[in-house]
């Protein structure tokens, strides 16, 4: 995806076949990539080579949470390119200490811990922080509002939802998350954590949690 001020590719990286992105503001070539789940050096390479031929500079590796699915490649890429690593601080223990094991996945420390209401400057792109716990703890999505970019993670799926039966997990949370990301506008896009791409109105008509959240909210 191309626009005026950005570019935007997707990658599914992983044996759980994880949406991991690559945002590049074209203005100033600074470029963050979200969810890196891969610990395959042949995928983090494939994903720097797409930004070579961008003329991006990597600066920033977010994470929309600390499974071992999103952040595997967080190492790699920070070895490779010196960027940063953003986590949520309630999601900041899964990366020093994983969750679960998960092949070449080490304990690293993040470079800076966020919170709600945040933004990240991706060159002159802002992505806001929306702290949306229920899937982990330190959930996030990150919205560009300029640009109608929403990037979900596993808080929301075209059709469905993070599961909400882990460790850490909490349906009741989520139940709050949804409503609260429903209050985004329609058009808004979501590019999830897995799966297809989607929109706020697309899922406030026909995901079936969506539209449950939003009755225990009026209830």
């Amino acid at each position: 995806m191309k626009t005026e001020r950005f570019v935007l590719v997707p990658f599914v990286v992983g044996f759980l076949s994880t949406n991991c992105y690559l945002l590049v503001c074209r203005r100033t070539g600074e470029a963050a990539i979200i969810d890196p789940g891969t610990s395959s050096g042949e995928e983090v390479a494939a994903i720097l080579r797409e930004a070579q031929k961008l003329s991006a500079e990597v600066r920033l590796v977010i994470n929309t949470h600390g499974h071992p699915d999103h952040v595997a490649g967080d190492g790699l890429l920070k070895e490779a390119t010196g960027a940063d690593v953003l986590i949520h601080e309630a999601d900041a223990p899964m990366l020093a200490s994983p969750p679960w094991p998960w092949p070449g996945l080490k304990p690293l420390e993040p470079d800076r811990l966020l919170k709600d209401g945040d933004v990240i400057h991706v060159g002159h792109l802002r992505l806001r922080v929306l702290h949306t716990p229920g899937h982990s703890p330190g959930s996030i999505c990150l919205h560009e509002r300029s640009e109608g970019l929403l990037f979900t993670g596993d808080t929301l799926f075209a059709g469905a939802i993070g599961r909400t039966d882990l460790p850490g997990s909490s349906e009741e949370e989520m139940m709050r998350s949804l409503a609260r990301l429903m209050e985004l506008p329609d058009e808004t896009a979501i590019w999830p954590g897995h799966g297809p791409p989607s929109t706020i109105g697309t899922e406030r008509e026909g995901n079936p949690f969506v539209r449950m959240a939003l009755r225990a909210g009026s209830g």
